[in-house]
């Protein structure tokens, strides 16, 4: 037991100070569920001796959503409180950072009508659209970490006995966010300084194109002219580093817009809106997606793509090696923040403004003209495996090997 409260304080303070870097004065915005509320107070009290000026929490609560959605009439799921739009609006001009922390039912709503999920997501993605901006553009400090559920637990690790599932889980988050070592900081910092290495060749390098191919998957992608690729960490407008996910593996940019032709077939569960997306394929010609098939979760996948004009399109290309510390636990986690970071992934939807030299400057319409999707949604998915090969196509039009059987060739 004193060994898991001391793994729990190390996960806190790596949160605080790493994910989010807080500094003395600032104020800090969780964003969390009930179920979490144990873990937020050690959080709360690291912040605090870290300096915080405040910490403000907004609950969540998975139950009253599933409530709403079986039982609320229809314009009840088109209202999102504008006031609580505009607070995090506040606080984010006032320099706060935010954490959110992720604790969710993968099942919680396979029942519910997938339409309903669409239009109530939908209509809270629009009343915090301007907020998303914050994060997206990297004018503030924002992280996501995970805590168990119960169900959670027992989805990962049905084999387990019940009374053990929540702490299995607990100890493969701390093992995947390098919280079981003498000093979690340290090893994040020579974590992210390996990904910089990766960053640095492939930002030197400037392909006009990437190809996947195996597994299902033969598809190019053509990147934009003045792409950045980045990952581990970024720096906000003070140029203060955080680190946006807690774990982290991957590093990414973002595609040509309208440059993405082939066939993409996923490789993991994807959990998307209390359900769950199986085997899925996306077809794309001239960079939207025309085609699509799903093992599981169809009509789900139909009513994402459906979102908006910009989630028929793409925005994101990361790249994470199958040797890799999470893709070695052979887990799935049916969480996103885990699986993405065991596995190479696109995300349906908006491109990360970062993504592209100055684009923390730019707005919509300029983005856009810089071959940038934008959407109200971005949706991570798994394509890596051992089967899938990655080339580069160089500006004179050669080809270079950047993965070969799922791993790093550089």
């Amino acid at each position: 037991m004193e060994d898991f409260q001391n793994n729990l304080m190390k996960y806190a303070d790596l949160a605080v100070r790493i994910g989010v870097n807080l500094q003395a004065g600032q104020t800090l915005v969780i964003n969390a569920p009930i179920e979490s509320a144990d873990f937020v107070r050690i959080v709360a009290e690291r912040a605090y001796a870290a300096g915080a000026k405040n910490v403000h929490v907004e609950w969540g609560d998975e139950l009253m959503t599933l409530l709403k959605l079986t039982h609320a009439p229809e314009e009840g799921l088109e209202d999102f409180p504008i006031w609580k739009a505009t607070g995090f609006e506040e606080m984010a001009q006032g320099g706060a950072a935010f954490l959110s922390i992720s604790a969710a039912n993968p099942d919680l709503l396979k029942d519910a009508d997938p339409q309903r999920v669409a239009t109530m997501n939908k209509y809270r993605g629009q009343v915090l659209e301007k907020f998303k901006t914050y994060t997206q553009s990297g004018k503030v400090c924002w992280s996501i970490i995970a805590t168990p559920t119960p169900e959670w637990a027992a989805k990962v690790f049905p084999e387990v006995a019940e009374e053990k599932q929540v702490e299995t889980l607990w100890n493969s988050i701390f093992k995947a966010t390098r919280v079981i070592t003498d000093d979690p900081v340290k090893a994040w910092s020579t974590h992210i300084e390996n990904l910089k290495s990766k960053l640095q060749y492939l930002n030197r390098k400037k392909y006009k194109m990437l190809h996947f191919k195996g597994s299902g998957t033969d598809l190019r992608i053509e990147l934009p002219e003045g792409h950045v690729w980045i990952g581990g960490g970024l720096s906000n407008d003070q140029g203060r580093y955080f680190v946006p996910n807690l774990p982290t593996e991957e590093v990414f940019t973002m595609p040509l817009k309208e440059g993405i032709n082939g066939i993409v077939q996923s490789t993991k569960p994807l959990s998307y809106g209390g359900n769950l997306l199986e085997n899925f394929t996306l077809t794309f010609e001239k960079g939207r997606i025309v085609d699509f098939t799903a093992e599981k979760g169809y009509a789900t996948l139909q009513k994402l793509i459906d979102t908006d004009e910009g989630s028929h399109y793409l925005g994101e290309i990361a790249l994470v090696p199958h040797d890799s510390p999470i893709s070695n636990t052979n887990i799935i986690f049916y969480n996103t923040l885990f699986d993405e970071n065991a596995s190479s992934h696109l995300a349906i939807g908006s491109a990360y403004p970062l993504c592209i030299k100055d684009g923390g400057k730019m707005n919509k319409d300029q983005l856009e003209a810089h071959g940038a999707n934008t959407s109200l949604t971005h949706v991570d998915f798994m394509i890596g495996s051992p089967g899938i090969d990655v080339d580069g196509e160089t500006a004179n039009g050669d080809r270079e090997a950047i993965f070969r059987a799922g791993n790093w060739v550089i």
